[in-house]
């Protein structure tokens, strides 16, 4: 299945540079990375442990700033060359969605509260949130579990809940770290294409960083990372 919206962006990144310390102690985790990321498209991040996909992911999310470069989401420029040109609170809850390694839901919350709330920190009415939330969680085929705490979820459905409150506020971005690290092959594979299907489906943009190459065919185009460095991988783009 092709994107749906070959020529409408995600994300446009230029010229991305962070560095940490200075002279004798500096380290250049990610140097001059350039890359697009259609509305529709799934795209994987690979590379060994310390190559700089994890600080990428987090320049792209706004929760680090570059030090020089470009960023644009949805159209709009959020950090011109040395700042950041919008509230960075307020962006990344509209337009921006975030899946770690780990589901981080609130303990003491349902799945469904964990999802509502992202909606209604957003100041969505609770009304419309808690439907909204109903019809992620059935996308997902998690419904059955909308009123169990975490803690009675299992690992792969604890991701699911995660992925639909990544989704509640139907973000242009959807930038997921090591997703599948804690689950088995059988899981992880599931939630890959869980990930296909929000890109194909729900025409955001998905950057999964991941180690597991198993998994590869699901993604539209794969990228690698190398001591900082941004590249396309050998299979390139997928046809």
């Amino acid at each position: 299945m092709k994107p749906k919206s070959d020529n409408k962006m995600a994300l446009q990144a230029e010229g991305l540079t962070k560095i940490y310390g200075s002279g004798n102690t500096e380290v250049v985790a990610v140097r001059n990375a350039a890359m697009q990321v259609h509305r529709g498209e799934i795209v994987a991040l690979l590379g060994p442990s310390g190559a700089g996909k994890s600080t990428l992911l987090t320049l792209l999310g706004l929760i680090q700033t570059p030090n020089v470069g470009t960023i644009r989401i949805a159209d709009k420029t959020v950090f011109d060359h040395h700042a950041l040109t919008v509230n960075v609170r307020s962006f990344r809850r509209r337009y921006l969605g975030f899946v770690f390694q780990k589901a981080n839901l609130i303990p003491f919350l349902t799945a469904a509260e964990n999802v509502q709330l992202a909606m209604e920190i957003n100041h969505t009415p609770p009304r419309q949130a808690r439907q909204r939330t109903l019809e992620l969680l059935e996308y997902l085929d998690v419904a059955d579990r909308a009123d169990y705490l975490p803690a009675k979820l299992s690992g792969g459905q604890q991701q699911r809940v995660a992925v639909a409150r990544a989704l509640a506020n139907s973000p242009t971005l959807l930038l997921a770290d090591e997703p599948t690290a804690a689950l088995d092959s059988v899981r992880g594979r599931q939630v890959m294409e869980l990930f296909r299907r929000v890109a194909h489906e729900h025409d955001s943009g998905v950057i999964v960083v991941t180690h597991d190459h198993r998994s590869l065919d699901v993604f539209d185009r794969i990228l690698e990372m190398e001591d900082g460095v941004l590249k396309e991988h050998p299979t390139g783009t997928k046809k």
